[in-house]
């Protein structure tokens, strides 16, 4: 039984290294430059590099997003309305992670709710935020960004609380 164990181990090694190695699209320090430059787009609301920096097949998930944004015009509607929602809004890249065709970083952003959030009023409250997102390239550009951030603790800094639901009994 031992034998046949290590038998499967080894087959299971061997297909392991045979599988070629996905190829690396990006370095990690020309990852960080393309998702720094794509951090200055939100931040400073600057649409003058989006053509350059994303896909035109690109998608965006974020937490307070209910529907992913879709297309260049999406993102660019999408950044264009923060300055209206957040002052000094700041977004940074911490730290940078390439496999293949996909960035991994974590990121911190800040800033002033200012403005209405869909239906929340403005706070005028700061709120700090660090997060993780996965950023797939195409073509040397962005197609798709998945970012994972505490949507909880967001809305707490903004002085939300949680409240548990009413008994109905």
């Amino acid at each position: 039984m031992q034998k046949i164990f290590l038998l499967l181990v080894l087959i299971l090694i061997l297909i392991l290294s045979c599988q070629p190695p996905k190829e690396q699209v990006v370095t990690e320090e020309e990852a960080k430059i393309l998702l720094s430059r794509f951090m200055e787009t939100v931040t400073n609301a600057d649409t003058t590099l989006v053509e350059e920096l994303l896909h035109p097949d690109c998608e965006f998930r974020y937490p307070l997003l209910p529907e992913p944004l879709k297309g260049i015009d999406g993102y660019k509607a999408f950044i264009k309305n923060i300055p209206s929602i957040f002052s000094d809004f700041i977004a940074v890249i911490e730290e940078v992670n390439v496999k293949g065709d996909v960035i991994w970083c974590r990121y911190s952003m800040e800033g002033t709710h200012s403005g209405p959030l869909n239906d929340i009023p403005a706070t005028n409250k700061k709120f700090e935020i660090t997060g993780m997102a996965m950023t797939r390239l195409q073509d040397g550009k962005i197609i798709e960004d998945e970012t994972f951030w505490n949507a909880l603790s967001f809305y707490q800094q903004l002085g939300f609380t949680l409240s548990p639901p009413k008994s109905q009994g």
